[in-house]
């Protein structure tokens, strides 16, 4: 510590002195044309005066702290979290807080150690929320399930900083008694509520959980803010939310709104950007780049209690991003703990088995509709992740004139059957998809026009152990996922050009944008409001299973 607080007081040479540049201060949500000083990674002073082993002339460029996505699934874009990393660190990310719940969901703890391992083998901060719904609800049957005592070895290790989104809404309202042993595992709990409202919301932050990022409103926003949640402004794939919540994002209510991407494909990653991208979309909708950038750096930090971060100070990581001379916020070079990131290039992850147990459907026997009238047909959503309730008379599937579509839920684990219901939104004239990616439990899914293109895609992805699918008549189009069926192995530029192809492909059939990461979400059981499983349609608001058909209405 003496050689440090030397450093500090000028007394000895630090490490790196970065000169000439103009710098965000997230303190003051201000710029100041400053220097500073870099022992071992480690911010030491601040100003002139200071010398070093190197001096770094950055020509009066702007340069930021380090970006922190605050909510992310590393799993659902696709990659291994080595690739990942390669793709985001360019783009000024330099933390990540992850909740591993979809590998938990298939793997159980050895999902988390996966992601931990992974994740320290990388110049990304990997920073893991330990997942508290596994399986998500009561109902659901995925690969494992992870008790308070699972989650308990966790505690204490090194870069896990809460406990991740507490999806059993319902459990923590009826004081279920598991759901409250894990909200007392950690000081920093994670929430998932969406549209939950008035006294339940109030008994759900009274129950000590801090956050949301499931605000699809700024209604619904604001009301959790005004109740003291810290609100995470998303945009993901599907779950694009900042059109709606940036007039949340003010200078008094930037200390309590963090920036996070939830769920973004690998493809989205390279021609979007990461939290660059939300800063610029942010921008774009009238909110100032220097209260972006506050909820972007220092308030991610400070939520998680990681004093270690947000700023360019003393005593903290010299985690920075130099910003090109552009109009636009664009990242030309990051720092991590003062070092330039260069791309260490691939590394082939050491990854979990996938859990493959299942048979493939029989399209007479197994994706047979019984029953007729007026159905409940799941409703997509343009840009988020909650469904409609319909309610539609179908009398032949598929049908074209109302857009409604078979989808179907196969058990991957237990050899068990399969769940099917309807869908509208997919837009789809022709063909089938099919993936083991399928929150939260990863099932295999698909939707398609006819159950013998249903039944290929299905059989594919059996195939291959872990995939994502596409068939058009005897067309078969696949990206492998054998890391525990939810992630690639190979290089990300790769695994980005067969995406390319994969959504070409379902274009051709007519279908709608992102068509593969709306399929994944249909079987999210904590979100409303119809989803379908391995057991059939399922309604978030009942929270229960209910049949296909109803009385007319």
């Amino acid at each position: 510590m003496d050689a440090y607080m030397d450093a500090a007081r000028g007394r000895v040479t630090a490490g790196q002195v970065f000169t000439h540049l103009s710098l965000y201060n997230p303190f003051t949500c201000s710029w100041e044309e400053t220097s500073f000083a870099v022992k071992d990674g480690t911010v030491v002073g601040m100003g002139e005066g200071y010398e070093g082993l190197e001096t770094v002339d950055l020509k009066g460029a702007k340069v930021v702290p380090g970006l922190i996505d605050a909510h992310a699934h590393i799993e659902s874009s696709m990659l291994s979290p080595g690739e990942y990393a390669r793709v985001v660190l360019p783009r000024g990310t330099t933390t990540v807080v992850a909740d591993p719940h979809e590998i938990a969901n298939v793997s159980g703890t050895e999902g988390i150690e996966f992601i931990l391992a992974e994740g320290a083998r990388s110049p990304l901060s990997v920073k893991v929320t330990l997942p508290s719904c596994v399986p998500a609800t009561p109902h659901d049957e995925g690969g494992a399930v992870l008790t308070a005592e699972d989650l308990a070895e966790f505690v204490g290790r090194e870069d896990v900083v809460g406990l991740g989104e507490m999806m059993n809404v319902p459990g923590v309202l009826n004081g279920d008694p598991e759901v409250w042993k894990k909200l007392g595992l950690m000081q920093v709990r994670d929430g998932h509520a969406p549209l939950l409202s008035g006294k339940d919301l109030n008994a759900y932050v009274f129950a000590g959980i801090q956050s949301d990022h499931e605000s699809t409103s700024l209604e619904e926003a604001e009301e959790k803010l005004r109740l003291g949640m810290y609100i995470m402004i998303r945009e993901g794939s599907t779950e694009r939310n900042i059109r709606a919540l940036a007039p949340l994002l003010t200078p008094c209510t930037s200390s309590r709104c963090c920036l996070a991407t939830d769920d973004r494909h690998a493809d989205m990653l390279v021609s979007e950007g990461h939290i660059d991208d939300c800063i610029r979309k942010l921008v774009g909708c009238g909110v100032s780049l220097e209260v972006a950038l506050r909820a972007a750096t220092l308030s991610s930090a400070q939520r998680f209690g990681l004093t270690d971060r947000g700023a360019i100070a003393p005593g903290r990581r010299a985690d920075f991003c130099v910003l090109k001379s552009s109009a636009e916020f664009e990242v030309a070079a990051t720092y991590v703990r003062g070092a330039r990131y260069q791309d260490p290039g691939y590394q082939a992850p050491v990854s979990p088995p996938p859990v493959f147990r299942c048979r493939p459907p029989a399209p007479d026997e197994d994706l047979r509709i019984e029953g007729e009238g007026v159905a409940r047909v799941i409703g997509l959503n343009k840009g988020q992740v909650v469904t409609d309730d319909l309610r539609m008379r179908v009398t032949a599937v598929p049908d074209f004139e109302q857009d409604v579509l078979k989808v179907v839920v196969c058990d991957r684990y237990r050899h068990g059957g399969c769940g099917v219901g309807l869908v509208h939104g997919f837009g789809m004239k022709e063909g089938a998809i099919a993936a083991s990616v399928s929150h939260d439990t990863h099932n295999i899914i698909a939707v398609g026009v006819s159950d013998e293109e249903i039944c290929l895609a299905i059989r594919e992805v059996i195939a291959h152990q872990g995939a994502v699918v596409a068939v058009r008549g005897e067309r078969v189009t696949a990206l492998p996922l054998p890391c525990g069926g939810l992630m690639a192995t190979e290089p990300y530029s790769e695994v980005c050009e067969i995406l390319s192809a994969l959504k070409e492909e379902a274009g051709a059939m007519g279908a709608v944008r992102n068509p593969f990461m709306y399929l994944s979400f249909l079987a999210l059981t904590v979100i409303p409001h119809l989803r379908v499983t391995d057991r059939g349609v399922f309604d978030a608001a009942a929270f229960a299973d209910v049949p296909l058909f109803c009385e007319d209405e």
